[in-house]
C-alpha cells in the first residue's frame, strides 16, 4: 500500500468518524434543548416564497406535561400501535408494506413515530435509498439516546399539522382557540385524522372522511394500553383495571360506512393479548 493510498484511507476514516460524533453530539443536545426549526419548516418557507404565497411558520414548543394526554394516546392510535414495545421498527408492518407493494397494490407508509420524528427533525422529505439509510441511523439514535418520552414530546412539537403549521400547541390555539394541555380525546383524535395529509386535510374544517377516521382513531384509542404520557397522564379517575393489557394490538386503516343503520363498522382487528 502506497502512502498516498494510506493517506487517503485514514482521510476517508477521519470524515466517517467526524460525521458520527457530530450526529450523535447533535442527538444529545437535542434530547435537552427544544427544537425550534427543522429541515421541513425552511422547505415550506422556501415554497411559499416560490409560488408567492403569504408565508406563514406557527410553531411554538411546550413540554410533554403541557400536552393532553390523549393527544399523545391519539397519534399512537392513528400512526404507530405499537410505539411502546418495538424499538424504532415495526417489522411486521414493513414486511406487510413490501409484500402488498410486490402484490401492485398503493405504496403504503409503515414509518413509526420514531422514524418519523427522525425524518423531521435530522433529514429532508424524500423517498431515497440514502435518505431512509439515514431515517434508520437517526431512528437508531434517538431510540438509544432520548427515549420513548422525549421522542414523544419532539414528535408532537415538530409535526407538521396545516399549512405552516407545526406541533400540537400551535394547532390547537389556531383552530380550537385553546391550548394542547386542553384538548379534548375528540379534538385529538381529529388532529390526528389529518396526518396523513396535514396539508390537505383541516382540522379546523374536517370532512366528512376526517369525522369518520376521527371515529375510529376515537375507537382504537379506547383499546389501546394508556400511554402516561402529557398532561392528566396520572389523573385517578381513569380507571386502568378495565382496559385489559395488550402486548400487540393493531387496527385496519379501512373504515366502511353503514348508511341504513348510520353506524360506523370497524373492520376484524389483529390482536395478542396477554393479562
Amino acid at each position: 500500500m502506497t502512502f498516498l493510498t494510506r493517506h487517503i484511507l485514514k482521510w476517508v476514516r477521519n470524515i466517517f468518524i467526524g460525521i458520527f460524533l457530530s450526529t450523535v453530539v447533535a442527538v444529545v443536545v437535542l434530547k435537552y434543548f427544544p427544537v425550534y426549526f427543522t429541515p421541513l419548516m425552511f422547505i415550506r418557507l422556501g415554497e411559499q416564497i416560490k409560488d408567492g404565497d403569504h408565508v406563514a411558520l406557527h410553531h411554538h414548543w411546550v413540554p410533554i406535561e403541557e400536552i393532553a394526554q390523549p393527544m399523545v394516546q391519539a397519534v399512537v392510535a392513528s400512526e404507530d400501535n405499537l410505539f411502546m414495545q418495538h424499538h424504532g421498527f415495526d417489522i411486521d408492518q414493513i414486511e406487510q408494506a413490501r409484500e402488498e407493494a410486490e402484490r401492485g397494490k398503493r405504496v403504503r407508509g409503515a414509518s413509526t413515530i420514531s422514524q418519523q420524528t427522525a425524518k423531521n427533525v435530522f433529514l429532508w422529505p424524500g423517498k431515497s435509498y440514502v435518505r431512509k439509510g439515514l431515517e434508520a441511523y437517526f431512528t437508531l439514535l434517538i431510540e438509544w439516546i432520548w427515549g420513548k418520552q422525549r421522542i414523544m414530546e419532539v414528535y408532537l412539537n415538530s409535526i407538521e399539522m396545516g399549512d405552516g403549521i407545526y406541533g400540537v400547541q400551535s394547532v390547537a390555539k389556531l383552530h380550537f382557540n385553546k391550548d394542547a394541555k386542553d384538548l379534548t380525546r375528540r379534538e385529538a383524535a381529529l388532529i390526528a385524522a389529518t396526518l396523513p395529509n396535514p396539508r390537505r386535510f383541516n382540522s379546523a374544517n374536517p370532512s366528512p372522511y376526517m369525522r369518520r377516521r376521527q371515529a375510529q382513531i376515537v375507537s382504537i384509542m379506547g383499546k389501546l394500553m394508556r400511554i402516561e404520557m402529557g398532561y392528566g397522564a396520572n389523573d385517578d379517575e381513569f380507571d386502568t383495571s378495565k382496559i385489559r393489557k395488550r402486548k400487540k394490538w393493531r387496527a385496519s386503516a379501512t373504515l366502511t360506512w353503514d348508511a341504513s343503520t348510520t353506524k360506523m363498522l370497524l373492520p376484524a382487528k389483529q390482536m395478542s393479548l396477554t393479562d
